[in-house]
């Protein structure tokens, strides 16, 4: 099989077909489906032909390696699967199938319980549903064409999205013939479809290491629900014949108040009835709390941690090991019988073409030169190994990687933006920028205590701009300019911070602006003391999954003045003389539900919410609330297990590199130096490249090489692994090669 991948992963194989139509028709009708290169009339068309091949191949297995492809899944060896390669790796089936798979999920708005603005017929959502659905088995389609059947199966998440998408389609069909919705639980389980495009391989990562983690969450969550057991009977046999203590009446409510004590929500209220009746009682509550709260909850967060670390080591393991297979298996695709221990010059060079068909030729050769340590003109399986590290290195002139953007401007202006470049990166810049900062945040708690202590709901309420916020707005706006002028506007407008305040500082001004007509902008300038963004992607997809499950349940609920004669009555008590608002949190569509979920995510009263729903429903949707806290709990532990492996990553690699600070350590880089005759090679295209001049360079010492060239980009962490795990890796590649033999 042999065909190639461009860089946004589609194959090119066009160019076969239009260089050589009679080979590719031949090979085509070929009803093996192999390669019928041995009947070519013409020997010398079918070796050329046959190269190409191969490098094309060589491409497919990189690309394999560099995503951590499975190798069984690599195309079939007929020509039947080129194409059907060729479009599966596409852009533009990329963007369709994450289009379809975010607009799937947005269908939840147009559905019952639908929003008002966005509610669709039946027969409208029905058919978009249909619609998406066919979008997102095209793939599928793709695939079993590009795989064959016996592959398909064999590959669990292709299995998984086949099966979900015959179940919803017949869901959907089944509501366009009915012209009524039906208890559809399956729409929860959406979000799949998103983790399954390309674009969702992070968010993957993810959930596939939270997957690998459910042992040891499993056995944590077995402890806690133990130990809850073991305190709710004896809560029971202590606290039930207290009166008027409603905590402890059953079993059933001895568990549901200690599973709410876990998180404190109903403390000390749950303990103040017993500790009435009898002081010592408070030690029953103490001892729950010291044992599940600050101890199995905090041994939690550790296993989780361990594990995760754990999780990353293994996964650069199998993707460093991986990496390694796809080298030696384009490696041998790329030698020749007279020389099946390197690769030549032009044969990487045509590599490159399919694997990073956008680089120019000069940066292939750079790539090459640095590639080959020994100098001999070829790579040997050792040198090629590190391509993965070479072939997305910038390529410039050395005297060009640090160069301003205006050294070109005439004098005496290149000389002034150059100073103000070395203004804007000097440390007390930044102290002054920090400062700043620090004293609109300082201004602005001013003159927020001074509204407050104005009298009155209607002067509070009456923000008007102040002459300070506006200094300091355009103090803001100055630090921008300055910082264009000085960094250049493409070195400024890729950096990510430098965009965000960008984007706050036009928002402050658009405050100024908008302050003449609605006081509401007053808010847009609190941003700037706040450089933090987060996108919880996967959360998201945990909140669709139970919101969905919620809006079958509690479908057009109400609960105003509900829960009469209990303890949670006033909460949802709307009248003229109080109001509980508690009645506000509902699952009547995929956007209320969403912030009912994450007021129970962030609110000390979440169980105020279950009770009205256990009163109102039934008692078995306390079910629901618990499993949902449950499952949070699990998730935010996860993300904190994230952020401290990462931060835990980046001690442990300063430790052991001996680094005062690794951010000076974040750039790869490496010098190619370049001979005149060299650079007017790679610069005339009709002249070929050859590698008699890396040759020359071996031993001679005369030889001028006045053209240095520097390659740079950022380590990726799989970097940092390499050097921080060099003894392990030596490990690792000595029992593969003893596996291999």
């Amino acid at each position: 099989m042999n065909m190639a991948v461009a860089d946004d992963g589609q194959v090119a194989l066009d160019d076969l077909n239009t260089e050589y139509p009679d080979i590719y028709s031949l090979n085509e009708n070929n009803q093996e489906g192999h390669l019928a290169l041995d009947f070519l009339p013409n020997a010398n068309t079918h070796t050329l032909f046959n190269w190409k091949l191969n490098h094309l191949e060589a491409a497919i297995y990189l690309q394999e390696g560099e995503n951590h492809e499975k190798f069984f899944t690599h195309p079939a060896s007929h020509y039947q699967a080129l194409h059907a390669y060729q479009i599966a790796h596409s852009t533009w089936l990329n963007v369709l199938d994450f289009v379809a798979a975010v607009a799937i999920l947005l269908l939840a708005a147009c559905e019952r319980p639908a929003v008002d603005l966005l509610r669709l017929p039946i027969w409208a959502h029905g058919s978009l549903e249909i619609l998406m659905l066919v979008v997102l088995s095209l793939e599928l389609g793709i695939k079993m064409k590009w795989l064959g059947w016996r592959v398909f199966i064999r590959h669990p998440r292709t299995i998984i999205k086949t099966s979900m998408l015959l179940i919803m389609l017949a869901e959907a069909i089944t509501v366009i013939c009915r012209q009524t919705s039906h208890f559809r639980i399956t729409r929860a389980i959406r979000p799949i479809f998103l983790l399954n495009t390309h674009y969702g391989r992070g968010v993957r990562r993810i959930a596939r290491h939270t997957l690998q983690s459910l042992p040891s969450i499993f056995d944590m969550l077995v402890l806690i629900v133990f130990i809850m057991l073991i305190f709710s009977i004896l809560g029971f046999y202590l606290f039930s014949t207290i009166p008027a203590n409603p905590f402890f009446a059953s079993l059933k409510d001895s568990f549901v108040s200690l599973f709410v004590l876990l998180t404190t929500s109903n403390f000390p209220d749950v303990m103040h009835p017993a500790y009435d009746a009898n002081r010592f009682f408070a030690l029953f509550f103490i001892t729950f709390l010291v044992i599940e709260l600050y101890f199995v909850m905090n041994l939690f967060l550790a296993v989780l941690d361990e594990a995760f670390s754990g999780f990353e080591k293994e996964n650069f393991k199998e993707l460093y090991l991986h990496k390694r297979e796809g080298c030696r298996q384009a490696f041998k695709l790329l030698v020749t019988k007279e020389d099946p221990h390197c690769i030549q010059l032009d044969s990487f060079m045509s590599l490159l073409s399919h694997f990073r068909p956008k680089l120019k030729r000069i940066e292939g050769y750079l790539m090459f030169k640095a590639l080959n340590k020994q100098k001999n003109g070829k790579l040997s399986l050792q040198e090629f190994y590190k391509i993965f590290n070479i072939c997305d290195l910038a390529w410039k002139p050395k005297s060009m990687v640090d160069k301003l953007w205006s050294a070109d401007f005439c004098p005496p202006f290149n000389a002034y933006f150059e100073n103000l470049n070395k203004f804007i990166t000097w440390k007390w810049f930044d102290i002054f920028v920090y400062l700043m900062i620090f004293a609109n945040f300082i201004s602005m708690l001013a003159e927020t205590i001074q509204a407050d202590m104005q009298e009155g709901p209607n002067s509070r309420n009456n923000f008007t701009i102040s002459n300070v916020s506006i200094v300091f707005s355009c103090l803001y706006t100055l630090e921008v300019f300055l910082k264009v002028m000085g960094k250049g506007p493409v070195k400024y407008f890729t950096n990510p911070w430098d965009i965000f305040d960008f984007l706050v500082t036009m928002a402050s001004l658009a405050d100024i602006i908008g302050m003449t007509v609605a006081d509401s902008f007053y808010f847009i300038i609190i941003l700037r003391p706040f450089r933090l963004l987060s996108l919880a992607v996967l959360i998201i997809c945990y909140y669709y999954f139970f919101a969905i499950i919620a809006m079958e349940m509690f479908r057009n609920s109400d609960l105003t003045n509900c829960c009469k004669n209990t303890s949670v009555e006033l909460n949802y008590q709307r009248s003229n003389t109080s109001q509980g608002f508690y009645y506000l949190n509902n699952f009547n569509n995929i956007f209320l539900s969403g912030v009912t979920l994450f007021t129970l995510t962030a609110e000390n009263n979440w169980n105020i919410n279950m009770e009205g729903y256990a009163h109102s429903y039934s008692e078995w949707t306390r079910i629901y609330f618990m499993t949902f806290y449950l499952v949070m709990m699990v998730v935010m532990d996860i993300v904190v297990a994230f952020v401290l492996e990462v931060f835990m990553f980046r001690i442990e690699y300063r430790r052991t590199m001996h680094l005062e600070n690794i951010d000076d350590h974040l750039k790869l880089s490496r010098d190619v130096p370049l001979s005149a005759e060299e650079k007017e090679m790679c610069e005339t295209e009709n002249q070929p490249l050859n590698e008699n001049h890396i040759i020359s360079q071996r031993n001679a010492t005369d030889i001028q090489t006045p053209y240095m060239y520097r390659g740079q980009r950022s380590r990726r962490r799989q970097d940092l692994c390499c050097k921080m795990y060099k003894d392990e890796l030596e490990e690792w590649i000595q029992k593969e090669k003893e596996e291999n033999q």
